[in-house]
Order: C-alpha cells, then sequence, then structure tokens
C-alpha cells in the first residue's frame, strides 16, 4: 500500500525527518538512540532565504515547504531559477561574500570542486555531532557511496548534505517501437539501428532525441564514451577527450543527432526534449530519471502507459550509467547557519525522499527509501521506472569530471559537439576542443 504522506504527525516529521545522523562525520559513533530529539523549535522566528534550482527537487520541496514551516516556526523564502543562471547567480553572489541566501541547492557534479576550492560552503561537521540538531537515527551506510563521495571534501569535511542521484537512462515509447516490431535496444550498435529505423520524418517521427545546445550537450557524448570504457579525464589527471574511444563517442552522437534527430535539435536542452517526447513523435530520449513524471500526466502528456523505461544500453567495452548528482548545504556567510541546516536536514529526510520518489521527481542517496517496500509500492511511475533505478546503480559511473573549470569544459566541448551536427568531423573537433581545455584544466590545479 502506499504510504500516507499527505498529513504527517510531529512524531513522524521528527522520526521520518530526522537527519543526516549519527555517523556522517567523524566522531559520531557514540550517538546513540537514546539522545535527546532535536530541538526543531528552537530557531522559531527565523527567516531563510533558500535558493533552489529549477526541477522537479525543487518543486517537491517548494510543495511542502509550509509543513518544515509549521515543525520549525522559521519562515521560508524559497526562489527556484533555472540551472544555468542558478549557477551563474550563486558564483556571482558567493564571490561577494555577501549572498542574498542561506541555503543553496548545488549541482555536484558541476560546482563540487568550485565550492570547496572558494571555501563557500558551511562545515556541517559540528552540526551533524549535535543530537539536538541532528537524529540519531541514521547511520552513514544509509546513504550511497556517491552520495557521501559527493558530499565531503578531499579533507573528508562535509560541505553539504547528499539530495538526489540523476542516473541518466532511455525513455523509449513503446507504441512506436512495436509499431516496426522492434525491441528495446542492448547495444549501442542496436541503440543506432533501431534510432533509424523509426524514423520517418515525413511523418514528423524521430528514433531519437538528446540535448544538442552547447553545453548542455557535453554530458550526452561523455555519457557515451562511458560505454566505450573511458572518462574525460583519467587515473592520472590528464585528459582522454582525443582519445580514440572519446572519438568513437563524438561520431556516435554525431550519427544519432544527425540521422534519427528533429530539426532544431541543436538548439535543444532537456526541455524541448522532453516537450518533443511527450508529443508522441519520438522514439527514444537520452536524459535524467528525474524528468519522467510529466510523461505519465494525462493533461501533459500523449504518451500515458506508452512508456519503457530503460538503462542505458551496453557500448562496445562496458555498460555504463551515467551518474550525476545535487545536494544541499548552507552558505559559510549565512548569519543563520544552524536554522538553515534544520532546513537541509529536513530537506533530505526519508519523508521527503519517499515523496520525491514515489513522484517520480527524483532518486534519493538513502538506502533506508530506496529499500523500503512500502515506499516502492507507493511509486506513482510504472515498474520499469523504478527498475531502471535499480538497475542503474549497480553501474553507475560519474558522468563528469569532478573538476573546478566543469563549465567551461561543458562549454568549450560544447561548441565541438554543435560543430558535429553541422558536419564536422569527430577526430578534428575533440582535438581542437582538447587542445584548448587543456591549459584551462592546468590553470585550474595550479597551487
Amino acid at each position: 500500500m502506499t504510504i500516507d504522506l499527505s498529513r504527517p504527525t510531529r512524531r513522524q516529521v521528527l522520526a521520518g525527518s530526522a537527519a543526516l545522523g549519527a555517523a556522517l562525520g567523524a566522531g559520531l559513533a557514540g550517538v546513540g538512540p537514546a539522545a535527546a530529539a532535536v530541538d526543531w523549535k528552537r530557531h522559531a522566528g527565523t527567516t531563510l532565504e533558500v535558493n533552489l534550482i529549477k526541477s522537479p527537487r525543487g518543486d517537491t520541496l517548494q510543495k511542502y515547504q509550509k509543513e518544515f514551516e509549521e515543525l520549525t516556526g522559521i519562515k521560508v523564502n524559497s526562489e527556484q531559477t533555472p540551472e544555468q543562471q542558478q549557477r551563474q547567480k550563486a558564483v556571482i553572489e558567493l564571490t561577494s561574500g555577501r549572498p542574498s541566501f542561506d541555503v543553496i541547492h548545488i549541482s555536484y557534479h558541476v560546482q563540487k570542486r568550485q565550492f570547496e576550492k572558494a571555501g563557500w560552503l558551511a562545515d556541517l561537521g559540528p552540526f551533524l555531532k549535535n543530537p539536538e540538531l541532528t537524529d540519531p537515527s541514521l547511520t552513514e551506510s544509509d546513504f550511497a557511496t556517491a552520495g557521501l563521495d559527493f558530499a565531503r571534501d578531499r579533507n573528508g569535511r562535509f560541505g553539504g548534505l547528499p539530495f538526489s542521484v540523476d542516473y541518466w537512462i532511455v525513455y523509449w515509447n513503446k507504441e512506436l517501437f512495436a509499431a516496426k516490431g522492434l525491441e528495446f535496444p542492448r547495444t549501442f550498435d542496436e541503440l543506432v539501428k533501431a534510432a533509424e529505423t523509426l524514423t520517418d520524418a515525413d511523418k514528423g517521427i524521430y528514433g531519437f532525441v538528446a540535448r544538442g545546445a552547447k553545453n548542455a550537450n557535453t554530458p550526452v557524448w561523455s555519457s557515451f564514451m562511458l560505454g566505450y570504457g573511458k572518462s574525460a579525464i583519467g587515473p592520472d589527471g590528464a585528459l582522454q577527450t582525443d582519445s580514440p574511444e572519446a572519438i568513437e563517442a563524438a561520431a556516435l552522437y554525431q550519427r544519432l543527432m544527425t540521422r534519427s534527430a528533429p530539426r532544431g535539435v541543436v538548439g535543444f536542452n532537456w526541455a524541448e526534449c522532453q516537450s518533443a517526447f511527450l508529443q508522441g513523435r519520438i522514439g527514444m530520449w537520452f536524459d535524467g530519471v528525474g524528468f519522467a513524471p510529466p510523461l505519465e500526466n494525462p493533461q501533459k502528456s500523449r504518451v500515458v502507459g506508452k512508456v519503457g523505461y530503460s538503462v542505458v544500453p551496453k557500448g562496445p567495452v562496458v555498460q555504463a550509467a551515467p551518474t550525476f548528482g545535487d545536494g544541499i548545504g548552507v552558505t559559510e556567510a549565512s548569519a543563520k547557519k544552524e536554522a538553515a541546516y534544520l532546513y537541509c536536514q529536513w530537506a533530505i529526510s526519508k519523508e521527503m525522499g519517499a515523496r520525491l520518489l514515489q513522484a517520480g521527481g527524483g532518486v534519493p542517496f538513502r538506502n533506508s527509501v530506496l529499500n523500503d517496500p512500502d515506499i516502492r509500492k507507493g511509486v506513482t511511475m510504472p515498474p520499469s521506472w523504478i527498475d531502471a533505478v535499480a538497475e542503474s546503480g549497480p553501474v553507475s559511473q560519474l558522468c563528469l569530471p569532478v573538476i573546478v573549470p566543469v563549465t567551461e569544459f561543458r562549454d568549450v566541448f560544447g561548441v565541438g559537439l554543435t560543430n558535429l551536427i553541422g558536419g564536422g568531423d569527430p577526430a578534428a573537433e575533440m582535438k581542437k576542443a582538447t587542445e584548448a581545455f587543456r591549459p584551462v584544466l592546468a590553470r585550474s590545479e595550479a597551487p
């Protein structure tokens, strides 16, 4: 049965909304079940400013914000901003030393190293060890390894709490596949063949869509690269973006986007891809698992009940689920750190994680959410969606390099990928982009 999350009692909130608990930092092992309950009202009367990324995660936090306010007596002013603008705003304000927000929703896969190096996030270690601020019901093992790796810096310091993991999956139109007598592809080669078989431009049907806009397009290519057994930066810290495997991944991107994607795809970000898929004229869409809910909404979608959700097909070398993640943290400049921490704690609670998962808006990093049979039964998405989530975990790999200039990485290689859609040569474009980015990376890593 579905867990009733609509009207939680205070006891449920204290149990389920409890924060990142006992062992999330060194020295927390001694915090046990007998510890005092969190004093949620200790900062009643405070007003917090919260900076969120426009996303299903941000929607969920705003939808239930009033419950946090009632629990704590803290007033929350939250704002959602599209991710590119949000990142720019964050850098400008945090660099000034006087940000207008106390809490910030961050994309670990883009902002982790930048925020760590600049010291923009408060150290949450002391809060995590305080039983009056942190419920002891959680242990470190409740969080997926990727979440902990994202949240910790190189010194083991927690600069944020792991919020949601975003695996990239393939959304596919079962009706279009059936009409052509096709099965879902299990390899990259089969993916290409299926995309081209499904495409009928005269009827406005296209076999594949993914992000084509500069910057947004880079994760599509780097995702394909994982299937060739390479990541953008090797274990030795050297760029691998002009390797034979990277060039093959670029050629795969070019073929799919020029032979099987809709006209104008060079301007598509995720929203345009989603909109095209919703119309029922796209065979496959490759993007994050958290973009699923509108597909099953009869008010927005023409493909309700017709969508398949699958882990990424196997590449020539390995099957890899591209992995991204976001977190939520307290700004170092905030004068309201404890109150802000309470908000972050509530945001990543089991209750909020259950809501996110059940609505299909994201995948919490918490094992206690993913493994709870009652929560899984309450997932409103089709069973194949949660199956795709479960199957992605064991083959997950970080998609983007964890570096400070990740935005520049996406920009530089995004130009090359845009040129590919215009007919550029994959080897020439990847080599040119690699040479352009190499000094940028070197400067960022200099002492």
